[in-house]
């Protein structure tokens, strides 16, 4: 499998960018990787990179985005960030990989068992970690299932997930809502933001329909107004 071109990633749509990463987590759950020469690939990109996706993901170690769907060199821009949350920097990296680089879709991928987003839960504080869990806050607040206040910590893996999911459905709303540039992009079907969970324990991805947000057909009932509400 080659490296992507500008003419190939050109050739995409953020629909085919989306079924590329799904295919390469089949391949990925099966164990049977694409075949590659990673230093053809080296050489292929050596004057310049064309990838299709950009994958914000957590920091864990267990969650590399180019081994999670069976990508190569060249292939996916990967940003990674204790809970997969969004700042401005990543917003700015985000702008650069989509408006200059050519990618064609966003995928925020949270994680199950995330430590962020226990450390979150508990209200941990230390150092700049402070800052940091504090913008997985909101999610923690938004999370109405569990009442019992004995039970909203991290001891309860089913409010860690449940708090784990608001965060990536907010992260990708913060996308569109805090940058114009790709908000635009979306509304013109240049570019798709999606949210996904990974799981730690199966190695599969579940895509969010309800946090997808990619204007074509096959997507009839897409409306940037679900973001505002």
């Amino acid at each position: 499998m080659r490296a992507h071109t500008k003419e190939t990633q050109a050739d995409l749509t953020p629909r085919m960018a989306l079924e590329i990463l799904k295919e390469g987590n089949g391949r990925f759950i099966k164990n049977l990787k694409a075949q590659r020469d990673l230093l053809g690939q080296v050489n292929a990109t050596r004057d310049g990179q064309w990838p299709f996706a950009t994958i914000l993901s957590c920091i864990d170690s267990r969650t590399s985005a180019e081994l999670i769907f069976d990508q190569g060199l060249g292939d996916v821009f990967s940003i990674r960030i204790a809970g997969n949350i969004v700042n401005t920097d990543i917003l700015g990296s985000m702008e650069f990989a989509c408006k200059l680089a050519g990618s064609k879709l966003i995928v925020v991928l949270g994680h199950t068992k995330c430590g962020a987003v226990k450390g979150a839960c508990d209200h941990v504080e230390m150092g700049n970690l402070t800052e940091l869990l504090s913008k997985l806050q909101p999610a923690v607040y938004s999370e109405r299932e569990t009442s019992d206040i004995g039970k909203r910590n991290s001891k309860n893996g089913t409010f860690v997930e449940n708090v784990s999911a608001i965060n990536v459905r907010r992260s990708v709303k913060n996308i569109i809502e805090r940058s114009f540039i790709l908000e635009q992009m979306v509304e013109n079907g240049e570019i798709g933001v999606v949210g996904a969970m990974y799981n730690i324990e199966t190695g599969v991805v579940e895509f969010y329909h309800d946090a997808e947000y990619i204007r074509d057909e096959n997507n009839p009932e897409f409306s940037m107004a679900e973001l505002r509400h």
